[in-house]
């Protein structure tokens, strides 16, 4: 469930919102940047795929040395589709591209998606800038502890945190500096207290939000 990054290894450290497919876009924010692919660190707060124009490109970065992400809904939603053989609820949410690859693509999608299996729920980032916790939708505790355990379906879906800070009601996390979660759509990064949301809405038309953790 867990991944520890130690910062020392690399420049900068990156952290991108949710890609939902949007490549270019991405390809675009990290040249202005000027991303160093030998040096710098990139990493996903999840949901690669589904909804953008560029799905198979971006769950295609899972295999660069400069990147990592953790696992979204949308991946997992995926994950499960696939294995169970009843396509149409992730179709609904944004996988008919999928439907729309040729052989060889839908081929090297589930190939990528099987290796999706292996990827983090939650990534912990020790910087200069003090400990970072990454997770998709929140994370479900009062206090953050590496390899505590917490409820999965909460780490990729929950959004009852989110919902109490835009209505006033803020409650922290300890254990850790800063937490970053992605999942839910908003008009401009959200910050309240030691928790940032950094999904902003890329594939509906709006900014896709990437942060310099280091």
């Amino acid at each position: 469930m867990y991944q520890r990054i130690d910062g020392n290894q690399w420049r900068h450290i990156w952290l991108i919102g949710d890609l939902h497919g949007c490549f270019n876009a991405l390809m675009s924010e990290l040249k202005k940047q000027k991303f160093n692919p030998y040096q710098d660190l990139l990493i996903s707060v999840g949901d690669l795929i589904d909804r953008g124009p560029d799905s198979l490109k971006c769950l295609e970065l899972i295999h660069q040395p400069w990147f990592l992400a953790i696992r979204g809904n949308h991946e997992q939603m995926a994950m499960d589709a696939l294995e169970h053989q009843q396509l149409s609820l992730w179709e609904l949410n944004g996988g008919e591209w999928f439907e729309h690859c040729s052989a060889n693509q839908q081929a090297t999608a589930l190939s990528l998606l099987r290796e999706c299996n292996q990827l983090p729920y939650i990534i912990e980032v020790d910087t200069d800038s003090g400990i970072h916790v990454i997770a998709h939708a929140d994370y479900p505790a009062k206090h953050y502890q590496w390899l505590q355990e917490v409820d999965w379906h909460r780490v990729l879906w929950d959004r009852q945190r989110l919902s109490d800070h835009l209505a006033g009601h803020h409650t922290d996390i300890d254990g850790a500096d800063h937490f970053w979660f992605g999942h839910t759509p908003l008009k401009h990064r959200y910050d309240a207290l030691n928790q940032h949301y950094i999904d902003t809405g890329a594939v509906f038309g709006g900014e896709l939000t990437l942060v310099q953790l280091q």
